[in-house]
């Protein structure tokens, strides 16, 4: 693409413009129920306790819902710059920043600096890769691994250089260590169907099989292994239960973390679309080009853009017959899919943007910066307005009027008291609730608004509504000062 030096600085300060957003969120937004926050305290509990083998879903209880390279990520985060939100999520933030800077160095290799520069951009302004690019789960680090997957093979046999091809094996590494066996599931499901369809199976001879495999086994195994002998049953749950169970039974019940999520079969297409606004509004605008698009995509003989769309659907291709799914589950397809969008726009309409495009671009930049900024703004100024899920403001208030006293919530387990009180706070049902009500020692209840009467029936003392809770005290604490 053809882009004069205004387009580009334009270009650079978007970029500049959501990274400061993402920076501004990662320091001053608190961390809400119930994903993030019971990631975040899964990495607390690490530090705190020690223990960097087995991530711990409650203090003694191993989490084997997921491998540990998040929770090691997050945990070395708060080891070095204290127990927060911003040390939680910079190392995520920087998997993110490591997949845009991959995509745009591939790009510039494959196409040229102009459209590498507008891919960039494009996939750090989709709207899911933006919102996970600083929170703590799982999938991050799993993208980066599918990217280097992907872009490592493309690399490798397209003579960019041997060494590309241990990338293939490292980016399989980092993939099991972040989610498991689905990250090469996502990652040979393009492949194949690659190598199939332009019968170009010979490429795998260049591939380092031997020493790459070695790579890939002194990454990953040890860490299984390890994690089986400190907590028998591991590897069994995590893959039958987390990767056949899961995908095959609606509202899997066997979920010892959390519930499973039911949905419509197909879902996964409506998730594609809404996780890639507002680039995925760019397929209409081909639609109505359909031969010179078609025309496009046959006329490609190197095989690069059946690469990318093979790659950019396979989440797509792997989940649609799956009911137990996230919209997080389409984000190993976005980098494939950003660099694809604008690759086909450009040969379908104009390699040198005119004055229409020029302004549809800076629309949607706009748009979804002003979404973003206005949903970050909300969870900043206004928490208690739009009902965070956050008890971090009801935990500070506890531990203002009963400083050493126990914090009981009611209604389930809230992460975000356990992370923000220091795994002080403990979930109770509602006979436990009477009777440590009337037990007389001093205690602090986060307590839903619909049992509110209750609380006070008991003689706790209230201390206000805190977002999505009421909290209560025993009447000793007097009013908060």
């Amino acid at each position: 693409m053809q882009l004069d030096s205004t387009a580009r600085w334009f270009l650079l300060a978007v970029l500049a413009g959501f990274g400061l957003l993402r920076i501004w969120a990662m320091f001053a937004v608190h961390f809400t129920d119930t994903t993030e926050a019971r990631y975040a305290e899964i990495a607390r509990k690490m530090v705190e306790t020690g223990n960097w083998l087995t991530p711990q879903f409650e203090y003694g209880v191993p989490f084997w819902g997921k491998p540990p390279l998040h929770t090691w990520l997050s945990a070395g985060g708060m080891q070095l710059f204290g127990v927060n939100e911003a040390a939680a999520r910079l190392p995520i933030l920087l998997t993110a920043l490591a997949v845009l800077f991959l995509i745009w160095l591939w790009v510039r290799d494959t196409v040229g600096r102009n459209t590498a520069l507008i891919a960039t951009v494009v996939l750090a302004t989709m709207g899911m890769f933006f919102g996970a690019s600083a929170f703590v789960m799982t999938d991050m680090p799993m993208v980066l691994g599918t990217t280097l997957v992907m872009v490592g093979f493309w690399q490798a046999v397209t003579g960019a250089g041997s060494r590309w091809g241990y990338a293939v094996f490292l980016g399989l590494a980092l993939g099991m260590l972040a989610k498991g066996p689905v990250a090469v599931v996502l990652c040979a499901i393009p492949l194949t169907l690659w190598l199939a369809l332009t019968w170009n199976w010979h490429l795998l001879r260049l591939l380092p099989w031997l020493r790459g495999m070695a790579l890939l086994m002194v990454l990953v195994v040890p860490w299984y292994v390890a994690a089986e002998i400190a907590t028998p049953g591991f590897l069994h749950y995590f893959l039958i239960g987390e990767h056949v169970q899961r995908f095959l039974t609606p509202g899997w019940q066997g979920d010892l973390y959390g519930s499973g999520h039911q949905e419509a079969k197909g879902m996964i297409w409506l998730f594609w679309l809404m996780a890639a606004l507002p680039w995925s509004l760019v397929p209409a605008l081909l639609l109505t080009r359909p031969g010179k698009t078609v025309t496009t995509l046959r006329q490609d003989r190197s095989g690069w853009l059946l690469y990318l769309l093979l790659w950019a659907m396979s989440p797509v291709f792997l989940f649609t017959p799956a009911s137990n799914i996230l919209a997080a589950y389409v984000l190993p397809g976005l980098p494939a899919a950003a660099v694809l969008l604008v690759v086909l726009f450009a040969e379908v309409f104009e390699t040198q943007p005119g004055r229409a495009t020029r302004v549809g671009f800076a629309i949607a930049t706009s748009a979804i910066f002003a979404l973003f900024l206005s949903l970050t703004s909300g969870a900043i100024f206004a928490p208690q307005q739009i009902r965070l899920k956050s008890d971090k403001a009801l935990v500070a208030a506890a531990s203002a009027a009963l400083p050493d006293a126990q914090l009981y919530t009611l209604g389930g387990r809230s992460y975000s008291a356990e992370f923000y009180s220091g795994g002080k706070a403990r979930a109770i049902e509602n006979e436990d609730f009477a009777r440590l009500a009337i037990d007389g020692a001093p205690a602090a209840f986060s307590v839903p608004p619909d049992q509110a009467t209750a609380a006070a029936a008991f003689g706790l003392e209230s201390l206000g509504e805190y977002g999505r809770h009421v909290l209560f005290v025993t009447p000793a604490a007097g009013e908060v000062k």
